[in-house]
C-alpha cells in the first residue's frame, strides 16, 4: 500500500527548555545516542514506509543536519525522508499556526505522490509500534480516520484528550482535558475494569477527507481536526497496547530516560527485530578506568575515571575525572573530542574531578568545574538562570555551559 508518512517537528518547545534553547524539540538526544526524531522515522523504515515528510519551523538546523546525514535510501528505491520548513508563499506569509496548519500548507506536496494513506506523526514520543497493523485495523473496519488510543487510568485520563467509542471501536465523541468529574464517567471505555482510551497523537486518513477537513484553516490535529472528523466521518479508535511515552516535559525526559537503565525496562533500544537508526558516527569503544558502574547506559566513546556513576545515562564522548559521583543524572555528552588544552581558567570538556551531580541533565559540551556540586536540592521550582534550571524536581545544565571549579548549585 502506498502511505505517506508525515512527522510534526512541534514548536517551540517551551516546556524542554532549555534544552530546546538552540534546537527542535526531535533533535533533543535521547538514551545516550539516539535523538528523539530517530523513533518515529525508525518505525516507519521498520513498518515498509519509506516516504517520510519532516515538517520543522524552530531551531531546526541541528535536526536537518542530523536527518540529511543519517537518512540516505540508497538509488534503487523510491524511499526519502525530505525535510520540509516553514516558508512564505504567495498564498501565506504566515509560520505554522500549529500542527494541522503545519500539515494544511504542505498538503500540496504529500498528495502530489497520490498516497493511499497520509500517516501523521509526533517528533516527540517514544514508543516502538507497527504501522502496518493499525493501516490493517484502518482498511477492515472501511475507516476514513483512525486515531492511534492509549489504555489510561482514571487519574491519568483527566488531563488528556479522551475518546469515547462504541462497541465497533468508532469514535462517537472526544474531549480534551475532560477532569476527573461527572464528564470523565460517560467517556469509559466498553469492557472491564475502568479505563479510558486516551489519544496518542498518532492518525492515519484517508488523503481526500484530510483535504477536506483541512480546507478551512485549523490550527490543532487534536483541538480542531479531530473534533470536526467525528461529526463528519468514519472515525475508529487503534488501540496501542504497548510501551509508549510522550517527551513533553522535563520530568518526563529525565524519566523516561533513567527508566531505560532497568534491569528489564518497559522500552528497549535491544531489539534486533525492529532497531532505531540513528547517525553513525565510527566512534572508538568507551574507556573506563577504576570507576564503579551501576544501572548505567554508557555510549560509545567514552572516556571514564570518576569514582561512581548510579542509575544514570552517559552520552557519546563523555568524559568523566576521577572521584566524580554521579547519580539519577543525564548526562549527554559531547559534539567532539577537545584536541587542545583550553582557555587559562576554563574548565576541560566533561565532568571535572570530585563533583557530585544528583538528579540532573547535563546537556552536550558541558565543562563541569573540578569540585562542582550540582543538585536540585533546595531550589525553588521554575527557577532558571544562565548556568542552570530547575523544572519538576530535575536541575539542567544547559548546552555549552561553563561551571567554574567549586561552584555549588
Amino acid at each position: 500500500m502506498n502511505v505517506v508518512a508525515v512527522v510534526l517537528g512541534g514548536g517551540q518547545g517551551s516546556r524542554l527548555q532549555p534544552l530546546t534553547r538552540h534546537r527542535a524539540k526531535p533533535a533533543v538526544p535521547i538514551a545516550g545516542k539516539y535523538r528523539l526524531v530517530d523513533i518515529p522515522i525508525s518505525n516507519c523504515i521498520n513498518s515498509d514506509i519509506r516516504r517520510i515528510f519532516l515538517l520543522t519551523q524552530f531551531n531546526s538546523v541541528s535536526l536537518h543536519q542530523h536527518v540529511q546525514s543519517t537518512y540516505r535510501f540508497d538509488p534503487f528505491t523510491r524511499g526519502f525522508v525530505r525535510v520540509l520548513a516553514a516558508q512564505q508563499t504567495p498564498g501565506n506569509i504566515l509560520w505554522y499556526q500549529g500542527t494541522a496548519d503545519a500539515v494544511r500548507q504542505n498538503l500540496q506536496y504529500f498528495l502530489e505522490l497520490k498516497p493511499d494513506l497520509v500517516l501523521v506523526l509526533s517528533g516527540d514520543q517514544l514508543y516502538r509500534a507497527d504501522f502496518r497493523k493499525m493501516i490493517e485495523h484502518h482498511r477492515k473496519g472501511h475507516a476514513q480516520v483512525t486515531v492511534c488510543t492509549k489504555k489510561v487510568t482514571r487519574s491519568e485520563a483527566g488531563s488528556l484528550g479522551i475518546m469515547q467509542v462504541d462497541t465497533s471501536s468508532r469514535i462517537v465523541d472526544f474531549v480534551e482535558k475532560p477532569g476527573s468529574g461527572p464528564q470523565l464517567d460517560k467517556l469509559r471505555a466498553p469492557g472491564k475494569g475502568e479505563f479510558f482510551l486516551a489519544s496518542m497523537g498518532i492518525y492515519i486518513f484517508d488523503p481526500d477527507v484530510l483535504a477536506a477537513l483541512l480546507e478551512h484553516e485549523k490550527s490543532d490535529f487534536g483541538r480542531d481536526v479531530i473534533p470536526d472528523a467525528i461529526r463528519r466521518y468514519r472515525v475508529l479508535s487503534y488501540v496501542f497496547e504497548g510501551y509508549w511515552k510522550d517527551i513533553g516535559t522535563i520530568r518526563a525526559f529525565w524519566e523516561a530516560n533513567l527508566a531505560l537503565t532497568e534491569m528489564v525496562p518497559e522500552f528497549t533500544f535491544y531489539d534486533a527485530r525492529t532497531p532505531i537508526y540513528t547517525h553513525m558516527r565510527f566512534l572508538p569503544p568507551s574507556k573506563i578506568s577504576g570507576c564503579e558502574l551501576e544501572r548505567c547506559l554508557l555510549s560509545e566513546g567514552c572516556i571514564i575515571s570518576g569514582g561512581r556513576i548510579r542509575h544514570s545515562v552517559v552520552g557519546i564522548r563523555q568524559v568523566v575525572q576521577e572521584g566524580a559521583l554521579i547519580e539519577h543524572s543525564v548526562l549527554m555528552g559531547a559534539d567532539f573530542y577537545e584536541e587542545e588544552e583550553p582557555l587559562e581558567g576554563v574548565p576541560p570538556l566533561g565532568v571535572g574531578k570530585n563533583c557530585v551531580i544528583r538528579n540532573a541533565i547535563v546537556d552536550k559540551n558541558a565543562r563541569i568545574g573540578e569540585g562542582s556540586f550540582i543538585t536540585p536540592e533546595g531550589k525553588r521550582d521554575g527557577i532558571s538562570a544562565d548556568l542552570y534550571t530547575v523544572r519538576e524536581g530535575v536541575i539542567v545544565i544547559p548546552k555549552n555551559a561553563v561551571i567554574p571549579p567549586g561552584t555549588r548549585l
